[in-house]
C-alpha cells in the first residue's frame, strides 16, 4: 500500500528540492501565520487539551474505580496509546503544515474524509461545550453576592419551598433557578432567557478571541490557560487546611487492585486518555501546523501529555479534599442530630443507658458514633425518632461527576467556607476559563482546516469566523430550553465518543499502513534532524490500532445491550432518576454520529468517482501540497528549485510549495520561478 507514494529522495535531491522556494513564494499567498513564541504555542495545546473533564470527569472515575489502581491504568494507557498518538498528530500537523482536511488528503486522497470528520465532530462538541461555558457565567454573575443564592431554601409564605427542603438548595438552585428543567426530554418547554443571553456572551467572547486567528487566540492563552492553575493551587492550599481533607485524599488514592480484572474500567480509562489529550479533533493538527518545522514536537508531545497528566491529579486532589470537608461536615451534623433526637426521646421514653457520652455531643468523633451505631444505636426503636448511621465513607462514596460535581457538590461545599463568595467566584472564573482554552482548540480544529482547503474562506477569515459563530448560536439555543440539558447529556455521550474513535483508527491506519510507519519515521528524522524511537512503528503499527478496536467494539457493546438512559430530574419527588431515551431521541443520537462518520466514505466514493472520470489518482496524490507554508528563515538560497513536472523530486512530507497549491479541494498549478 505505501507504494501509492512516490520514494523518498536522497539527501543531495532534497537539499535541490528545498532551493528556491522563497523565490516561488512571489506566486503564492502570504506565508502561513505562525505562532509569535514557543511559549504561546504550548499554552495552547495545554489549554486545549486541559479542560473541564480533568476537573470533573478524571476525578470521578479514580473514586468509582480503584482510586490508585485506576491512576495506575490511566499512566499504562497514557504511555501506550495516547502519548504515540498525540506525537502522530503533532508531527503530521507540523510536517505538512496544513489543517485535518489538507493532512489526511496529503496522505492519501482516499482518506480526506478523516478531516471533515473531525470538522463535524468539532462543530457538534462547539455547539454545547459553550453551553456548559455559559452557565459557567451565570454561576460567576450569581457568585457576587452574599449569601451564595444557592446557600439556603427560599420560601413561600412561612414555608420552604417543598422541592428544596426534599432535596438541597444547590440542587435546588441549580435545576429550578438555573436551568427550569422539565421532567423529561420529552416536555421541551420555553426558552430559558437568562442562559440563553450568558449563550450569547459566550459566543461573543469565542468570536472576539478568535478573529484573528492564533495571532489573537495565542495572547488569550496568556491568561485563560494560566489562570486555571493559580485557582487550582489556592484551593489546594485552602482545601488541605480543612477538617476532613485527609479523609478525602486517603479515601480517593487507596489502591483497589481488583478493578483491573473489569473490562468497563479499561474501556473508561481507555476513553478519558482519549478524550484528555484531544486525539481525533483536528485542533492538535492545527496547532502544531503554525509551528516552524524544526520545532521538537516529540518532546512536547510527551511534556503537554506530562502537565495534562499532573493537571488531573491535582485537580483530584482539591476535589477530594473539599469533598472531604464536606463529608466530614454533613457527617458531624448527622451526628450531632440523631444525638439530640436520642437526648429529647430520654426525657419521655426510658432507655438503656448509653454507651456514648451524649451530653457533650462535640466530644464524639465519627468513629465513635459509628461504633455506638453499629452496637447500640441501631438497635434502639424510638418511636417518632430515626436513628441514622453517619458515615463519613458512605458520604464520600456517593460519587458525583460533570455538572453534579461543579454545580451541585463543590458548590454546596463552597458555602461551608469563610468568604465563601469570593471561592465561589474563583471557582466558576477557573471553570469559565478551562471551557474557553478548549473552546479556542475545537473552533481550531473547524476554521483551520477549511480555510486552508478553501480559497474563499481563507479570502474572508473574518466574516467566516464571525459567522461560525453565529450559527452555532443559534443551533445552540436548542441547548437553552428548559429540557436543553437533557441535549447537553446525549451531545456530550454520543456525538463524539463512537466518531472520534473511529476517526483515530483510520489516522493511525492511515499513517502506519498507508503511507507506512518507516517512511514517516524517517521524514520525521529529516524534519527533527534526530532519529525518532523506532518503537513507535509497533505502537502505531499494532499497539494504538489494536487499542482503539478493542475500545471502539466495548462501546459499540455496551450501546447495544445496555439501552441509553439519561438522568433526569423529577420535580415531585425532588430527586434524580434514570430514564430511557425515547424512540425520537435514539434516532437523533444515532443521526449524530452517522452524521459524525458519514466523510469518511463519502470521501472515498468520492475520490473512485474522480479515478473513473479520468483523473489520475497517483497525479492527485503526488501533486497536493500545502499553500504559503514556507518558513523562509529556513529556506536555503542560491539555488534553483527542480522541475515542477517530476514529483519524485520532492520529499513526500517535507517538501513545500513546488509549483502547485490547492485552493478549494482542486490543484491551481503557477507559474515556475524562472518565468517570474
Amino acid at each position: 500500500m505505501t507504494s501509492e507514494k512516490p520514494p523518498l529522495p536522497a539527501d543531495g535531491q532534497r537539499d535541490e528540492s528545498e532551493a528556491g522556494l522563497e523565490v516561488e513564494q512571489v506566486a503564492l499567498e502570504a506565508a502561513r501565520d505562525g505562532w509569535d513564541s514557543k511559549v504561546e504555542y504550548f499554552l495552547a495545546q495545554v489549554g486545549f487539551s486541559v479542560g473541564l473533564g480533568n476537573v470533573w470527569r478524571f476525578p470521578y472515575l479514580c473514586h468509582q474505580n480503584g482510586g490508585g489502581a485506576f491512576i495506575l491504568l490511566y499512566v499504562l494507557l497514557m504511555g501506550l496509546v495516547g502519548v504515540p498518538l498525540f506525537f502522530l498528530e503533532l508531527a503530521a500537523g507540523q510536517s505538512i503544515r496544513q489543517g485535518s482536511i489538507g493532512v489526511w488528503r496529503h496522505i492519501s486522497p482516499k482518506l480526506v474524509g478523516i478531516g471533515y470528520s473531525s470538522c463535524v465532530v468539532c462543530f457538534f462538541v462547539a455547539l454545547y461545550y459553550n453551553v456548559i461555558i455559559g452557565w459557567s457565567i451565570f454561576y460567576l454573575g450569581s457568585s457576587f453576592q452574599y449569601p451564595l443564592p444557592w446557600e439556603n431554601c427560599p420560601t413561600e409564605g412561612n414555608d420552604t419551598v417543598k422541592e428544596c427542603a426534599a432535596s438541597s438548595p444547590t440542587a435546588y438552585f441549580w435545576y429550578r433557578k438555573a436551568l427550569d428543567i422539565t421532567d423529561s426530554i420529552d416536555e421541551t418547554g420555553e426558552f430559558n432567557p437568562i442562559i440563553t443571553g450568558c449563550l450569547l456572551a459566550a459566543w461573543v467572547i469565542v468570536g472576539l478571541a478568535m478573529y484573528k486567528g492564533i495571532k489573537s487566540t495565542g495572547k488569550v492563552m496568556y491568561f485563560s490557560s494560566v489562570f486555571p492553575y493559580v485557582v487550582l493551587l489556592c484551593f489546594l492550599i485552602r482545601g488541605v487546611t480543612l477538617d476532613g481533607a485527609s479523609e478525602g485524599i486517603k479515601f480517593m488514592f487507596y489502591p483497589r487492585l481488583e478493578i483491573w480484572a473489569d473490562v468497563q474500567v479499561w474501556r473508561q480509562a481507555a476513553t478519558q486518555v482519549f478524550f484528555a489529550l484531544g486525539l481525533g479533533f483536528g485542533s492538535v493538527i492545527a496547532y502544531s501546523s503554525y509551528n516552524p518545522r524544526n520545532n521538537n514536537c516529540h518532546r512536547d508531545a510527551f511534556t503537554v501529555s506530562g502537565v495534562n497528566f499532573m493537571t488531573s491529579v491535582l485537580a483530584t486532589l482539591v476535589v477530594f479534599a473539599v469533598l472531604g470537608f464536606r463529608a466530614k461536615t454533613i457527617a458531624t451534623e448527622c451526628v450531632k442530630r440523631n444525638v439530640k433526637a436520642v437526648l429529647e426521646a430520654m426525657s419521655s421514653t426510658p432507655l438503656p443507658d448509653l454507651l456514648i457520652n451524649a451530653s457533650d455531643v462535640e466530644s464524639i468523633t465519627l468513629n465513635e458514633y459509628e461504633d455506638w451505631y453499629m452496637i447500640q444505636g441501631q438497635q434502639l426503636n424510638i418511636a417518632g425518632y430515626n436513628i441514622t448511621a453517619c458515615s463519613l465513607e458512605d458520604e464520600l462514596k456517593q460519587g458525583v461527576e460533570g455538572t453534579g460535581l461543579a454545580f451541585i457538590a463543590f458548590t454546596e461545599a463552597m458555602t461551608l467556607f469563610p468568604g465563601s463568595p469570593f471561592w465561589s467566584a474563583l471557582f466558576f472564573l477557573m471553570l469559565l476559563n478551562l471551557g474557553l482554552s478548549t473552546m479556542f482548540g475545537t473552533m481550531a480544529g473547524i476554521l483551520t482546516p477549511l480555510t486552508d482547503t478553501f480559497k474563499t474562506l481563507r479570502n474572508h477569515k473574518l466574516l467566516f469566523t464571525a459567522c461560525s459563530c453565529v450559527v452555532g448560536f443559534l443551533i445552540g439555543l436548542t441547548f437553552t430550553q428548559r429540557c436543553g440539558n437533557y441535549f447537553v447529556t446525549m451531545f456530550d455521550d454520543y456525538s463524539a465518543t463512537l466518531p472520534l474513535i473511529i476517526v483515530v483508527i483510520f489516522q493511525t491506519i492511515s499513517v502506519a499502513w498507508v503511507y507506512g510507519a518507516d517512511r514517516f519515521l524517517e521524514d520525521l528524522k529529516r524534519m527533527l534532524d534526530r532519529p525518532v524511537p523506532v518503537v513507535y512503528k509497533y505502537l502505531w503499527k499494532y499497539v494504538c490500532p489494536a487499542a482503539m478496536l478493542g475500545l471502539l467494539g466495548a462501546s459499540l457493546l455496551k450501546m447495544i445491550l445496555e439501552r441509553p438512559t439519561y438522568t433526569a430530574w423529577n420535580r415531585e419527588k425532588a430527586s434524580k432518576e434514570n430514564l430511557p431515551y425515547p424512540d425520537w431521541a435514539l434516532a437523533v443520537l444515532s443521526a449524530l454520529i452517522i452524521v459524525a462518520f458519514l466523510p469518511v466514505p463519502i470521501g472515498y466514493i468520492h475520490f473512485l468517482l474522480l479515478e473513473r472520470l479520468g483523473q489520475s489518482p497517483a497525479d492527485a496524490e503526488a501533486g497536493y501540497v500545502p499553500c504559503a507554508t514556507t518558513d523562509i528563515d529556513l529556506t536555503p538560497l542560491g539555488t534553483l528549485p527542480p522541475s515542477g513536472d517530476d514529483p519524485n523530486s520532492f520529499p513526500p512530507l517535507l517538501h513545500e510549495n513546488h509549483g502547485s497549491c490547492l485552493q478549494n479541494g482542486h490543484i491551481e498549478h503557477f507559474e515556475s520561478s524562472s518565468e517570474l
